[in-house]
């Protein structure tokens, strides 16, 4: 088989269509990944948010002292409080850099 710098476009093309059409939807995203802890409306107030002292991303105040980069961070590597223990898994083995973007944009719409 002859390759071309056309059929390589076109496969390359192809496979950036097929990663996008994979990706999942923010809202899906944050339903199967977020919403135990954070809640639907991102407040927090779930068994696990008030156990976790998870904060309330409607708050503006809260998402004022938020930065994105750190946010990112968290979502990617997960978090861990003064002992060591895991308070939030790390997604990125599960989440593209692109989904988690979109996740850090997804809470900030949380703000009243």
């Amino acid at each position: 088989m002859k390759l071309d710098i056309r059929t390589i476009l076109a496969g390359g093309a192809l496979a950036a269509l097929a990663a996008f059409a994979f990706a999942a939807p923010v809202a899906e995203n944050w339903e199967n990944h977020c919403t135990k802890c954070h809640g639907a409306d991102g407040k927090g107030e779930t068994k696990p948010g008030r156990k976790l002292k998870v904060k309330d991303y409607t708050d503006p105040k809260v998402q004022a002292e938020m930065k994105d980069a750190d946010m990112i961070k968290a979502t990617s590597d997960g978090l861990k409080d003064k002992n060591g223990k895991e308070t939030m898994k790390a997604y990125k083995g599960e989440l593209s850099a692109k989904e988690i973007e979109e996740l850090v944009a997804y809470v900030r719409k949380f703000k009243s």
